[in-house]
């Protein structure tokens, strides 16, 4: 009923959770639960990835130097040059705390497991994605704090925690790694079974974005901004993510990439990490307002998350007559 509608039902379910979240927001020990099975649901989708992954799909992933080059270049040279683009309008509109909260938004790394997810949905090069959007992550781990300095000229003690290598390791490659070791043994059944344990992508994403939410209401940050401030964010939210997945996807056709990279440049190029962003702007701001600090993160998190399941919703229904294995790097 959906289809003849129009309608995109993963847009509906992520719409249907903002509106649980905002009224029922996980809260005490059910947050901590809460918590636990968001990371048990990214597990389980990285052990499914490996487990459907040919090995030799993992090594082109691995050896494709130009896409995880080119992603690394929207994350950490573009997105911070549109946010000093901004400086002179920004602060004036926003106010300054909320200006250096979309600087620092501007900073931070891609996301890993939406990004992911959304080019698996869209049938991009996921083992590509995989390895760009966990680099970015690593990378961002240094890169991010010292930007921070650089641009935006942070005061205080600002420490590095290696905290988050460590979770992307037991979330995301340890299980991959389980996954193709136990590809021999399963990969015949999830073959036979790709429509049931592919909802596990969208399944993730639903609980990524309540889990989010809900922090975002356990800290009133709603109250501490204008409404007309929230509808400026939330309107240049849409213009950047809209014009990002637009150039991203010009870009890796210019450069000929092929159908499947360029789905992963999408996905991973436009993308901004809410749980890594919101460890960092901890630290990085400590004694500042962290809530306005984070907010046009948060906004820009639930803004990307749905205009992406839009395109890869759409990209997924496209006829593809190319191969979707990315080829070596020459």
């Amino acid at each position: 009923m959906l289809s003849r509608l129009h309608i995109d039902g993963f847009i509906l379910a992520i719409l249907a959770t903002v509106g649980v979240a905002t009224l029922l927001p996980a809260r005490g020990e059910f947050a901590d639960i809460t918590s636990w099975v968001v990371v048990a649901a990214i597990a389980l989708l990285f052990f499914l990835y490996g487990a459907r992954m040919h090995p030799r799909e993992a090594l082109e992933g691995l050896r494709h130097w130009r896409l995880h080059l080119t992603i690394l270049a929207f994350t950490f040279a573009l997105f911070p040059l549109i946010g000093l683009a901004l400086k002179p309008i920004a602060p004036h509109v926003l106010g300054d705390d909320v200006y250096t909260g979309v600087l620092f938004l501007c900073l931070v790394p891609s996301t890993v497991q939406s990004s992911i997810a959304f080019t698996s949905i869209a049938r991009g090069n996921v083992a590509g994605a995989i390895v760009s959007a966990s680099a970015s992550n690593l990378l961002g781990v240094v890169l991010t704090p010292l930007l921070v300095v650089a641009l935006i000229s942070s005061t205080g003690g600002i420490t590095i925690s290696w905290t988050s290598i460590l979770t992307i390791v037991l979330e995301i490659l340890v299980p991959f790694i389980v996954g193709q070791l136990a590809r021999p043994l399963i990969g015949g059944w999830l073959t036979r079974h790709a429509k049931p344990t592919k909802l596990v992508d969208r399944g993730s994403i639903v609980l990524v974005v309540y889990s989010a939410f809900s922090e975002g209401m356990r800290e009133h940050i709603w109250s501490t901004v204008q409404w007309w401030q929230v509808l400026v964010l939330i309107a240049g939210s849409i213009v950047l993510v809209g014009a990002l997945l637009w150039l991203t996807g010009f870009v890796g056709r210019r450069l000929r990439f092929d159908r499947a990279d360029t789905i992963a440049i999408q996905f991973c190029g436009t993308k901004k990490s809410l749980a890594t962003g919101l460890p960092m702007a901890a630290v990085l701001f400590s004694g500042s307002n962290v809530g306005l600090i984070v907010l046009p993160l948060l906004i820009f998190h639930q803004i990307q998350l749905m205009m992406c399941a839009w395109c890869a919703g759409r990209l997924s229904r496209e006829p593809v007559d190319e191969p979707e294995i990315a080829p070596a790097a020459t």
